[in-house]
């Protein structure tokens, strides 16, 4: 099986509480499970260990499904480990997974990461067709002299925090609470590629960010961002959107990076929402443009200078 084959590769030395999911964007929904996770483990002297699918199962199930995933799969990796956990184990959700039975998958779960109790939240299900529900995994667990935790929903301002909140909340251009939601700032990562220079006969030249068609990108607008290059952090203003005053086009993401110079093309960079600006608008001329412009750089500063020390 090729599910075990994966597993193998992560055996447990020894006895692990665990807990299993996408964990997508690991907010603070999954912070408050994998905390009672860590802290439990501890106080029961196991190890703990997460299985994070790094496909969400609604790809497999509805073929040609979009998620929009909040992280890719190494930041997804590194938030969870900065958490605490032991061993965290990324796991395909292929075919072959979403045809085992509840029991077969706990069973493996025993066999190759040493489990020996389950830490999940009130909605969670697992195994074929989502057969091996609460309920049912209480038994389960029960018969094969397992521990079973449940932990309660974590709920922020009367909303329940979960992936698919973040999601919208970002695609209406909140990214100041998509990033309370999550705990940090929402990031975008991506290569720098080389655009048609308009930027730069604006006055305004821009990094044009490659995203992974994979990842959900905040609606259009013009946005507070900070900018990460290596280990450098900078102030930038950035549009999303298709540049309707040049007869739109492609949807793109650009940041104007405050106070840079450098041929930054091919590299890696990495883009902090902070706050929202303003909505995206045709302007009638150039001038225009370029005024406004001037204005979102200058916004942009007062809202990253309040963001600088969080």
């Amino acid at each position: 099986m090729e599910v075990e084959g994966e597993l193998s590769r992560f055996r447990s030395a020894g006895p692990t509480l665990l807990s299993v999911g996408v964990f997508d964007g690991v907010h603070l929904g999954h912070r408050h499970l994998l905390t009672h996770l860590v802290n439990e483990a501890s106080s029961r002297k196991m190890a703990s260990a997460v299985v994070t699918f790094v496909n969400h199962p609604r790809t497999m199930v509805q073929p040609g499904a979009k998620v929009g995933y909040l992280s890719d799969i190494q930041e997804r990796l590194d938030l969870i480990r900065s958490l605490g956990v032991d061993l965290v184990v990324p796991l395909t959700f292929s075919k072959e997974v979403s045809r085992l039975r509840a029991k077969d998958f706990l069973e493996l779960l025993h066999v190759y990461l040493g489990a020996l109790g389950l830490v999940v939240g009130p909605d969670f299900a697992m195994g074929r067709n989502r057969e091996g529900d609460i309920p049912t995994l209480t038994l389960l667990a029960n018969e094969m002299g397992l521990s079973f935790d449940v932990v309660p929903v974590f709920a922020m301002e009367y909303n329940r925090v979960s992936s698919t909140l973040i999601r919208q909340t970002l695609v209406n251009g909140d990214v100041a609470m998509a990033g309370r939601l999550l705990g940090n700032n929402f990031c975008l990562r991506g290569t720098v590629s080389r655009g048609d220079g308009r930027g730069t006969d604006l006055g305004f030249p821009t990094a044009n960010l490659m995203v992974d068609d994979a990842l959900v990108t905040p609606g259009d607008g013009i946005y507070a961002t900070w900018t990460y290059l290596g280990k450098h952090r900078y102030a930038s203003a950035t549009s999303i959107g298709v540049r309707p005053t040049f007869g739109g086009g492609e949807r793109t993401v650009e940041s104007y990076i405050v106070d840079f110079e450098g041929d930054i093309y091919g590299n890696e960079m990495r883009l902090e929402f902070v706050g929202w600006l303003r909505e995206e608008r045709t302007f009638t001329d150039i001038e225009q443009l370029k005024k406004q412009m001037s204005k979102d750089v200058a916004q942009a500063m007062i809202s990253l200078g309040r963001n600088a020390g969080e």
